[in-house]
């Protein structure tokens, strides 16, 4: 941690000054990291600002330009799936620099003439040439520069002896091979054939060739949905129900732990959490959002997006309404109607901060992925002072030992989950009494299991479902004075998969200044509208604490 703060703030007086300013200063500082003053608020950029938008505009860009000239192509799959590629015979090469040279000028689209492993040359000796639309997004974050170009590549004809027609080589490798023969049929394909970061969507459809048309063995074929849960802590109607329900728990100590407001404190983390897969993962087939019957003001309720699911639809008879034990709320989530076999569970402070692909959560043979923490389980049996999550760990340890006779001692890290809905149907159905009896508690409780964030994935794994895997991330406590310059050093760098925003015991007069610092982050971080938002949203600065219910009582 002193080698962030040492990268971040050179200077010593500055270092050590900001470990003791209040919250507000130490705001100032992270903006002054982020790259200047925080800027004015204004319209976002449309959602073409997306990567994946940006991918098809620069391979339509590319083929558009060959077409309109009469030069012949094919696309095929690029060995970065944030990029495209496009083949053209080696002796267009002269044709088609002149024809980028033309028709590029005064565009906003950067050529650049490349050899095979990526080094600038010149033309003369460019074996690529690497073609994206320059620019970058609000408040000078780079955004949608080269990382999602299309490379056009110059392939040679070769004409041996022994082969029945002439064959393509292209300049550098590819997942399907470098050789080609040219009598190999020309097909229009999906895009998700060209790349597995693009959605499975049917149009448009590009000019390649039939060997690139089907599927390899480790491409993952199923959709994959995502599912959030979700609160607005600031609804009056919501605080009221949490108020009356806390007045009736007979368990004051133990629902007191997992109550504090902070807990339930929105900063819109949702909104760019789901920005941030509109940006990282335009894969993901459809979105569920599972709420107390809240929807988020920014949010089209129209969408075809995303779904919104109401507590009564997953619960229905089973457990007790309304609850505020996310545990409880996580045992019903394969109760959600239509929800795919496989999909990743969000907490809404989950966000993902760079691409990803479909297998960084599941194989293609639809075996899942768990994300198992360095942080350990207590060994010893639930005691009084243990936390609420711990407890349900503690738990879950019990059943795996008593079903399969295994020890469960590491945690999870707070990353999306990626789960199998049999798995959780599979848990209710021989975890009957245990599973219903988290649901039917109002706040978390001592007999909790926490499901999709621990116990289905080492039941998955001992039943050959799951296996362990890795993926980057970093966890920022919004609460601790380092968090300005972290947020700071990631909205530079994004460098980690997934990042997690949250805050477990801040005090009340601090959550305004936090959540000021979020917006300016995340503006910077997600500078442009998803297709599911609305227009005119309301400003985070905006948001007032409304008081709380007369005769509610504290939590405790």
């Amino acid at each position: 941690m002193k080698q962030i703060v040492k990268r971040l703030l050179p200077r010593p007086a500055l270092r050590a000054a900001a470990f003791r300013l209040p919250l507000r200063q130490r705001v100032r500082i992270a903006k002054l990291l982020v790259g200047g003053p925080a800027r004015s608020r204004g319209p976002a950029a449309p959602a073409a600002s997306s990567p994946a938008r940006a991918w098809h505009d620069n391979l339509q860009a590319v083929t558009g330009l060959l077409e309109a000239d009469g030069v012949d192509y094919f696309c095929l799959p690029h060995t970065d799936p944030k990029r495209s590629a496009v083949a053209v015979a080696a002796e267009h090469r002269a044709q088609v620099l002149r024809l980028l040279r033309g028709r590029l000028a005064g565009s906003g689209m950067v050529a650049r003439t490349l050899d095979t492993v990526g080094r600038r040359v010149s033309p003369q000796r460019c074996a690529v040439v690497q073609v994206y639309r320059a620019g970058t997004a609000a408040a000078g974050t780079p955004l949608l520069a080269d990382a999602y170009a299309c490379e056009i590549e110059f392939w040679s004809t070769v004409k041996d002896k022994g082969w029945h027609a002439p064959r393509q080589v292209g300049p550098r490798a590819h997942k399907v091979g470098t050789v080609l023969g040219v009598d190999n049929p020309v097909q229009y394909v999906a895009a998700e054939r060209l790349s597995a970061f693009m959605p499975r969507d049917a149009e448009p459809r590009y000019r390649s060739r039939a060997v690139y048309a089907e599927p390899g063995p480790t491409d993952v074929q199923f959709p994959i949905d995502v599912v959030y849960t979700w609160v607005d802590g600031d609804d009056p109607a919501w605080r009221l129900r949490k108020a009356q329900a806390l007045g009736e728990d007979e368990d004051d100590s133990f629902a007191g732990l997992a109550t504090n407001a902070s807990r339930f404190t929105s900063r819109d983390e949702l909104l760019y959490s789901l920005r941030s897969l509109h940006a990282f993962a335009p894969w993901v087939n459809h979105i569920y959002l599972v709420t107390d019957d809240q929807t988020p003001s920014w949010l089209d309720p129209t969408s075809p997006y995303v779904t919104l699911v109401s507590h009564k639809e997953i619960f229905g008879d089973v457990g007790r309404l309304p609850t505020f034990n996310s545990h409880a709320i996580e045992s019903r989530l394969h109760k959600v109607h239509g929800l795919a076999e496989h999909f990743l569970y969000f907490n809404d402070d989950m966000i993902l901060g760079r691409p990803v692909l479909p297998t960084q959560f599941f194989f293609a043979n639809g075996v899942a992925k768990f994300f198992p923490s360095s942080s350990l389980v207590d060994v010893n049996p639930p005691a009084p002072a243990d936390a609420p999550v711990d407890v349900a760990a503690k738990n879950n340890r019990r059943l795996l030992q008593s079903r399969f006779g295994t020890q469960l001692y590491q945690k999870m890290r707070h990353v999306p989950y990626p789960l199998l809905r049999s798995v959780l149907e599979e848990i209710e159905t021989e975890l009957r009494e245990e599973s219903h009896a988290t649901a039917s508690h109002q706040f978390r409780d001592r007999g909790d299991l926490s499901i999709p964030s621990s116990l289905a994935h080492y039941w998955a794994h001992s039943t050959g479902r799951s296996v362990p895997g890795s993926i980057s991330h970093t966890y920022i406590d919004l609460g601790r004075l380092i968090a300005p310059v972290m947020l700071a050093r990631l909205v530079r760098q994004r460098n980690v998969d997934v990042f997690c925003l949250n805050d477990t015991n801040s005090d009340d007069g601090d959550l305004a200044e936090q959540a000021a610092m979020v917006r300016d982050f995340m503006e910077a971080y997600f500078p442009f509208n998803a297709p599911w938002e609305l227009s005119g949203r309301m400003d985070l600065t905006q948001r007032t604490r409304e008081p709380e219910p007369a005769g509610a009582p504290a939590a405790r």
